[in-house]
């Protein structure tokens, strides 16, 4: 008989039959590591998938995954997260010019760097600061329908993280060919997202889509409103 590690529980075999925990962990090598990236992306059915879904049919995907079926999809927070992560290692391809700032200018932007470096390395939790404020506008003008505010938070971070993508492939495109696209790109995510959004609530009705366009808007809004006080506070505490 053996007692298991994880729960106390006692068992014999290779496997504890009261939580599943093995006797003997199996080591750490090359095949462990691509079986968990394999299992994080499960080709068939994981973030693949999950993009094509969010890009043919954004509404119905989400509402499934809500209601009906939560295994086809990757988990929303993953998403945003993994693809935060991806468009901050493409991001790094494009080096913007720093422009011609006067001393204080240049002063602030030191002080302020604190604020964007922890955005710029927390992109996936940024995100999903901003997601909260939109959630709680689309709760808002979305209140007649049955949804409450974490299931709304659920669809924005699929609709956001597929945002996230397309600012990616923006920025190697702009990398490899010198182009500027990155205000095409921001206007083609909003769109994106206002389309999705109004497919999750009402896909017929024109109204669905205007107020997830406001709610949008009116949560980028509170949000930079935060990030502003918060830059304002840092320059305090720092002078």
């Amino acid at each position: 008989m053996t007692k298991c590690s994880s729960c106390n529980h006692t068992f014999s075999g290779n496997y504890c039959g009261h939580c599943g925990q093995a006797v003997k962990l199996k080591r750490i090598d090359g095949k462990y590591v691509m079986h968990e990236i394999v299992h994080v992306l499960h080709l068939e059915k994981g973030i693949f998938f999950t993009i094509k879904e969010l890009l043919v049919r954004p509404g119905k995907s989400v509402r499934t995954f809500i209601s009906e079926d939560r295994s086809r999809l990757v988990k929303p927070v993953i998403f945003i997260i993994l693809t935060s992560v991806i468009y901050t290692i493409c991001s790094h391809w494009v080096h913007h010019p720093e422009g011609n700032y006067t001393p204080a200018e240049r002063s602030m932007i030191s002080d302020l760097k604190v604020v964007f470096d922890w955005i710029q390395h927390h992109y996936g939790y940024a995100n999903l600061i901003l997601g909260i404020f939109i959630t709680l506008w689309l709760r808002l003008f979305f209140r007649s329908y049955p949804y409450n505010f974490f299931e709304i938070l659920i669809l924005l971070c699929f609709v956001m993280g597929i945002g996230m993508l397309l600012l990616a492939i923006s920025s190697i495109i702009e990398a490899l060919s010198g182009l500027h696209l990155a205000r095409i790109t921001e206007a083609l995510s909003l769109i994106y997202c206002t389309w999705a959004i109004g497919q999750f609530f009402n896909k017929s009705k024109i109204s669905s889509y205007l107020t997830a366009f406001g709610a949008y808007l009116l949560g980028m809004i509170s949000y930079y409103i935060l990030f502003a006080i918060v830059c304002v506070v840092v320059i305090l505490i720092k002078r």
